[in-house]
């Protein structure tokens, strides 16, 4: 993987090839005066047309992200949610049944529950262990494991078993490439945002969709109308924050997993929810889905009061949202429902959610037990 994301195929270019890729901060390119000016324009992500179409940068960074993801094609767009947006709105009108689970990303949730609707889609939202269950007749099935914040896992498998003719779309942001490969497990699209570990540094905003390129093709005309465009600076810092992407990643797993198992023998904790753990009710699951259990985890403390006495007062560990990068970052999702979507009464208020950085874990683990103890 670190050979390949190094070395990636690319385009050949005048001139001697620079060792890094330099930035196209460019608009716009000048066309020949001849019939392949047409054919630039059509293509599917031009790399020298218009940038709003594509870029050198982009087509770096996607050529790296279709290799981690084993896809035929990969197409970078200016956010996660962009990317979730290209997927199924390339995929859906009027009369098409979708069937999604009821924990997603908030805003993927409001496009499933209240966008997709007012345009006669049929949208039904399921409880995401009962997803295999109610996958048979979708047009598409709409995934994402481990969900946000509970840490709940989707069986992929056994929804591509349920319904073999559906178009499974699958958030793959928390678990990563490096963790879990959809496609290898019967998803025709996977979104991501490369905002977070893909990128690893908290400097980028950017999604990618991965699959056939019948399918990004598709999805790419969808975004090309809507003009959801990632920037050939924002492209750069992707890549490259890719090159280290499986370095980070395993480090990431091992950090996550020493938190997780010192947070589980803690008084102070009634529980941890991390892939990672024999505790955790899927662990067989993750262990047959994932090939590492990620660096995100959540844990619940007794009470809603204790959980904010933690929150502030940990030092390492910054309150932010987002996730994936090279710093610890806490959260309260109950005190930020549009961030982890449902409302106060469906997340738990005792609950934190945590992004474990690439800190020496000794001080990790140092900050959050100080702040249980006091």
């Amino acid at each position: 993987m670190m050979t390949r994301l190094l070395h990636p195929s690319l385009p050949d270019r005048p001139g001697g090839v620079p060792v890094t890729t330099p930035i196209y901060q460019t608009s716009t390119y000048e066309l020949p005066r001849t019939p392949e000016a047409a054919e630039i324009a059509s293509a599917v992500a031009p790399t020298g047309y218009y940038t709003r179409y594509g870029s050198p940068n982009a087509a770096e960074a996607e050529a790296m992200l279709a290799e981690l993801d084993g896809a035929e094609r990969a197409l970078l767009l200016g956010s996660g949610m962009a990317a979730v947006s290209a997927a199924l709105l390339s995929n859906v009108r009027a009369g098409t049944r979708v069937v999604a689970q009821t924990n997603h990303y908030t805003a993927a949730l409001t496009l499933l529950r209240d966008v997709l609707p007012t345009f006669g889609v049929d949208v039904a939202l399921v409880p995401q262990e009962a997803l295999p269950d109610a996958a048979p007749g979708a047009d598409v099935v709409y995934a994402e494991t481990p969900s946000n914040p509970a840490m709940v896992l989707t069986d992929l498998a056994a929804v591509r078993a349920a319904a073999p003719s559906a178009l499974l779309i699958v958030d793959n942001t928390f678990a990563t490439p490096y963790n879990t490969r959809p496609l290898e497990l019967g998803a025709d699209l996977v979104a991501q945002s490369a905002t977070k570990y893909l990128n690893g540094h908290s400097d980028v905003t950017a999604g990618v969709l991965t699959g056939s390129a019948e399918l990004v093709g598709r999805a790419w005309e969808t975004a090309r109308v809507l003009g959801p465009v990632c920037h050939p600076f924002e492209a750069w810092l992707l890549a490259r924050g890719l090159r280290t992407f499986p370095l980070r990643m395993a480090r990431h797993n091992d950090n996550a997993q020493r938190v997780a198992e010192a947070l589980s023998a803690h008084p102070r904790v009634t529980a941890v929810h991390y892939p990672g753990l024999p505790s955790h009710p899927q662990h067989d699951l993750a262990r047959r889905q994932m090939t590492g259990f990620g660096g995100m985890l959540s844990f619940t403390v007794a009470t809603p009061e204790e959980a904010q006495h933690v929150l502030r007062s940990t030092v390492l560990a910054g309150n932010a949202v987002s996730l994936g990068g090279t710093e610890t970052l806490i959260t309260h999702p109950a005190s930020l429902i549009f961030s982890h979507g449902g409302t106060s009464d469906t997340v738990d208020a005792s609950l934190l959610r945590l992004s474990v950085g690439l800190e020496e874990p000794e001080d990790i683990v140092e900050d959050l037990l100080r702040a249980l103890d006091t």
